[in-house]
């Protein structure tokens, strides 16, 4: 089965249709969006996440009841202690959350994934982000007031394409893992037409609409981005899942500028190698695009574009047509800008190779070849993964709930609820 995600440049306008009008733009050399000045190995004085020593404390696994998953909810609204656990500003959709690690000064709820919601628990306030089977809308929780992103798929739709493995391993996966460079999944439930999963609100919006515009990032701002990235995927790669589907598209920002990335629906649990043919055409790697058996090192292949991409504002290789595309990732040659930090270069020709034998992250000592690189010198891995470090951009927001770093979107669609035939719940048992 062929999955491919059609992935516009950051050069270039997207529709609802996700059709692609390109236009020239020039690049601007003079960013003023940034913080030049900060230092990635040091944590800023006043930042407000600096991390402190912190009590964990989980929600419940499950429910025996609904009645309970209320009563729960209804405590969140309760006033309680800043430090109390059930505190419901630490269940703020974009705070850092993670298991087994301490990563903001307040103790926090941890997402329970096996959570199961209904529709009526939500006001659905707009739509964020639109895909081939269905759309991802800002919502609020009529319990907590929280709001949080729901993804709606439609079941007819999910089966016709037939990506109804890829949707319930995203679930799965997403269940498993909690990471503060990943987004968190909160709970997911089905309709007689709709699948729903309710994750984090991450109110920064795409980091792609950030590249596009600024053009392209300045060194040590696509240095930061990539380091989150690394730490994501080293993570990830322990657990034996590959993602997948990195592109700019898929970092979301959070408040504090930090990126979680979303869209697990590539994802999938490889200990050893696998064949599907998936993800974004300017991203796959050589052994993706010739039908070889391929495992983690297709990651760092694609982190390699990601660098390309946020350093350039233009993929490493690009063709509107995909069979010229694929030619072209696999002749491998690839034009560096004369800006380009040599450190960076040296690092991206050591990514995107085609040689598994010497492609860094899939070498003996894995990940660490890349975290040891030269480029990344200046980042503090043990301060970053704690996230002491300031992050360079910081999104503008007007509350929780405000989407205006969101495209817009034509809120048109079929109500959710509406009872028909459901033929296809037996394809979702885990919903």
């Amino acid at each position: 089965m062929l999955n491919i995600k059609n992935k516009p440049s950051t050069t270039s306008n997207k529709s609802k249709n996700d059709v692609i009008i390109s236009k020239n733009i020039s690049i601007n050399k003079n960013n003023s969006n940034f913080n030049n000045n900060y230092l990635l190995q040091q944590s800023s004085p006043s930042n407000p996440i600096a991390s402190s020593s912190t009590t964990i404390t989980t929600t419940p696994s499950s429910y025996s009841s609904y009645s309970q998953q209320q009563q729960f909810f209804a405590k969140l609204q309760a006033t309680q202690s800043p430090t109390s656990p059930t505190d419901t500003k630490n269940m703020h959709p974009s705070s850092t959350k993670s298991r087994g690690h301490l990563y903001q000064q307040n103790a926090f709820v941890s997402p329970s994934p096996n959570t199961k919601f209904l529709l009526s628990d939500f006001t659905i306030c707009r739509t964020l982000g639109t895909g081939s089977f269905g759309r991802v809308h800002l919502v609020q929780s009529k319990y907590n007031s929280r709001f949080y992103a729901m993804k709606a798929l439609k079941k007819s739709e999910v089966v016709r394409l037939k990506q109804v493995e890829h949707t319930n391993n995203e679930k799965h996966i997403l269940e498993q893992v909690q990471h503060p460079f990943l987004v968190n999944l909160w709970g997911t439930f089905q309709d007689s037409a709709n699948l729903y999963m309710v994750m984090d609100y991450v109110v920064g919006g795409e980091l792609f609409s950030i590249l596009r515009k600024n053009q392209r990032f300045p060194d040590h701002v696509a240095k930061f981005y990539a380091a989150e990235v690394v730490l994501a995927f080293e993570y990830l790669h322990d657990k034996d899942i590959i993602y997948r589907d990195l592109k700019p598209e898929n970092l979301l920002l959070d408040k504090n500028g930090h990126i979680k990335i979303t869209d697990f629906g590539f994802a999938k649990y490889v200990p050893d190698i696998t064949w599907t043919l998936c993800g974004t055409p300017d991203y796959l790697a050589p052994e993706i695009i010739q039908s070889k058996g391929y495992g983690k090192a297709v990651d760092w292949y694609s982190l390699g574009v990601l660098i390309f991409e946020m350093l350039a504002g233009y993929p490493p290789f690009y063709d509107d047509d995909h069979m010229r595309l694929y030619e072209k990732i696999l002749a491998g040659r690839i034009k560096y800008p004369s800006y380009f930090n040599p450190m960076a270069k040296d690092l991206l020709k050591r990514l995107l190779t085609s040689d598994l034998s010497k492609r860094y992250g899939n070498l003996k000592d894995g990940s660490n070849d890349i975290k040891s690189h030269p480029w990344f010198k200046e980042i503090d891995w043990d301060k970053l993964i704690k996230i002491e470090v300031q992050a360079p951009y910081i999104p503008k927001f007007n509350g929780d709930g405000d989407a205006s770093n969101f495209d817009i979107y034509p809120e048109e669609r079929e109500p959710y609820g509406k009872p028909c035939n459901d033929i296809h719940r037996d394809k979702f048992p885990s919903f």
